[in-house]
């Protein structure tokens, strides 16, 4: 098996809030949209990142088609993970953990977009 694309695809409630906050502060940019749909891109992710409105009826299989979000982490390793979270307070994301550093090494914080779906900045450090 070869694979050539990755994506990771959430259900939301809010597909363009959600889409709007990968936009305006993880730089994403929008490769392809319909109704209910939309698939986000960016070079260094290695992946798209697409949102689905809960309840699409083309979304199989139907038994999991609930929202996604609990328990769900989408991870981003950064470079100057201060710089980052400043940058973030200041363009007014939604901060739901304060940067912390745990004691191997991970540097971090969480925001939430608007549908409740967390992403993890992390910088490894010494």
């Amino acid at each position: 098996m070869k694979i050539t694309r990755s994506a990771i695809s959430l259900n939301v409630d809010d597909v363009e809030g959600s889409a709007r906050f990968a936009l305006e502060h993880l730089g994403f940019v929008q490769e392809m949209a319909d109704d209910g749909f939309v698939s986000l891109t960016r070079d260094d992710a290695g992946f798209n990142l697409i949102f689905l409105r809960t309840g699409l009826g083309t979304f199989k299989p139907q038994r999991i088609a609930g929202s996604a979000g609990m328990g769900t982490l989408i991870v981003f390793v950064v470079e100057d993970i201060d710089a980052q979270y400043e940058r973030l307070m200041a363009e007014g994301a939604k901060i739901v953990t304060p940067i912390e550093t745990e004691p191997w090494g991970e540097r971090f914080f969480q925001m939430e977009d608007p549908s409740g779906i967390v992403y993890q900045l992390v910088q490894w450090i010494g």
